[in-house]
Parts: structure tokens; C-alpha cells; sequence
């Protein structure tokens, strides 16, 4: 299958861009998984990685944080390669991502779970937890997070007693803690009531202000109302990489994946 290309700004070279991948590939034994993905994804944008369940998406994800190593092609972050780098170091080159709540410490508190995640980001890693007190950039830092993700008022409760949505919060202010300038969100607002996802859109797009956002999310409403453009995957290839509007438009898409009634009824929800 030829790849449909569409909306690639021209560069003068791939430093240029926030993240970009080259001919990715990932085989499991004998199926290929991912099979030749080309993205490139400037700095500040913020793209949504749709498709069909078993499409590769989260296969995709994997490959760009350094959870699965690729069996041939290219990621690179700012320009710098970071195939078969480990997770640990992808993200200290500036790259984040999020496992829904599984990055909080439930039995911590919203301040401290933040916290950590300053520290991590500054090398401490959790060894050095009961010394934190006096460590005044990380604090300020912590409590800076905690007003951006509006839970300030929940400083001192414990995250296992945070509602869904806050806890959801909580992960974005975690992942960002650190500085990063790509972020990877799967599935943010998963489990939220449409009110709760309404708000929450608004606030990926103020804690990803200034920064590269990658998205893989299933709720068309979701997607048209944050992205600046859509990849779409299927079968492991990209089907199309445009603007929200060109690919509700494209009639590849629809039949592949959206269904024309289904995304224009889902994205007029936001």
C-alpha cells in the first residue's frame, strides 16, 4: 500500500522537526506490525494518532518512547536518533510519555506525587525521597504544576483518593513535571463523562501550550476538537496526515476507519 503523504511542510532538514520518524518497521516473529510509518511533526504541533483497534497505534508508541526496539527505520527526536535507546534516557533527551495512572503513587500525596516527578526529571530519582523537603526548586516547581493542573486545593490528599478525572490530571502534571518538550498522552480522557473530557481538552491544551503533543485517542470528538492534524493507521501504515478537516473529508479514511456518520456526529460533541 503507497502511503498518503499530504500537509508535510517543507524543511530544510529533519532537525527542523519536533519528532519525526522514518520508515518504521516492527515485526513480532513473522507478521509486521508497523510497516514503513514516515511522520514528521513540528515543534508545538499537536497530532492525533487515530485508527481501528489492532491497527498499530499503541505498537507505534512503543517504538517512539523505547518500550519496543524497531526492526528497521529511524526515530528521531530534535534531529537525534532514539531507536534502541532506553525509555529512562529518551526521556531525560526530552521526550514523555503517559501510562494513564499507572506513573502515581497512590499512597502519596498530589504534592509529592508531583514532586517526584520534578526530582526524576532532576536526576534524583526516588532514593533520596525523605531528604526532599529541603529541596526549594523542586517544590516550587511541584507547586507551580499543582496550580497549572488546577488541583492546588487537593495539595495534601492522597492521589488513591482523588476522583478519576483528577487522578487523570494528576498523570498529565506528572509527565510534563520534568520539562519535556514532546509529550505522548494515550487515551487522556478514556473513562471520562463528556463533561469531565470537555474540561480536560481544555486543560491538555494549556499544560501542552509551547510544547509537541502526540495523542492516540478513540473519541473523534476528542480528536477534532485538540489536533492540529490526524494520522491515521491502518494495518500499520499511515493512510493519511493532514488537518482534521481534510481527513473527515477524505473518503479513504471514511471507509477504512471513521465512518462519515459516526466522526461527524462524535465531533460535533465538542
Amino acid at each position: 500500500m503507497t502511503q498518503t503523504q499530504t500537509a508535510q511542510p517543507t524543511r530544510a532538514s529533519s532537525s527542523t522537526y519536533a519528532l519525526e520518524i522514518k520508515d518504521l518497521r516492527k515485526n513480532f516473529g513473522k507478521t509486521e506490525i508497523i510497516r514503513g510509518i514516515n511522520l514528521a511533526v513540528n515543534a508545538g504541533e499537536r497530532v492525533a494518532i487515530i485508527g481501528p483497534n489492532g491497527a498499530g497505534k499503541s505498537t507505534l508508541f512503543n517504538l517512539i518512547s523505547g518500550r519496543f526496539a524497531p526492526t528497521s527505520g529511524e526515530v528521531l527526536l530534535d534531529g537525534q536518533r532514539i531507536d534502541g535507546k532506553a525509555p529512562y534516557e529518551i526521556n531525560r533527551m526530552g521526550l514523555s510519555r503517559s501510562f494513564q495512572i499507572t506513573n502515581i503513587f497512590p499512597k502519596l500525596s498530589v504534592f509529592e506525587n508531583l514532586r517526584c516527578g520534578v526530582l526524576w526529571s532532576l536526576g534524583y530519582k526516588y532514593t533520596f525521597l525523605k531528604f526532599l523537603s529541603g529541596l526549594k526548586d523542586a517544590n516550587e516547581r511541584a507547586q507551580e504544576l499543582m496550580e497549572m493542573i488546577h488541583l492546588d486545593r487537593k495539595r495534601d490528599v492522597l492521589a488513591m483518593n482523588l476522583t478519576y478525572a483528577e487522578q487523570r490530571a494528576l498523570e498529565i502534571g506528572i509527565t510534563i513535571a520534568g520539562g519535556a518538550k514532546v509529550i505522548l498522552l494515550d487515551e487522556p480522557t478514556a473513562g471520562m463523562s463528556r463533561s469531565e473530557t470537555t474540561r480536560f481538552i481544555h486543560l491538555i491544551r494549556k499544560v501542552t501550550e509551547g510544547r509537541t503533543l502526540l495523542t492516540v485517542e478513540h473519541d473523534m470528538g476528542v480528536v477534532f476538537g485538540l489536533a492540529d492534524r490526524i494520522a491515521v493507521v491502518v494495518y500499520g501504515e499511515v493512510l493519511a496526515f493532514d488537518t482534521p478537516e481534510a481527513v473527515r473529508a477524505n473518503a479513504r479514511v471514511q471507509e477504512a476507519y471513521l465512518g462519515s456518520s459516526v466522526a461527524d456526529s462524535q465531533a460535533g460533541g465538542h
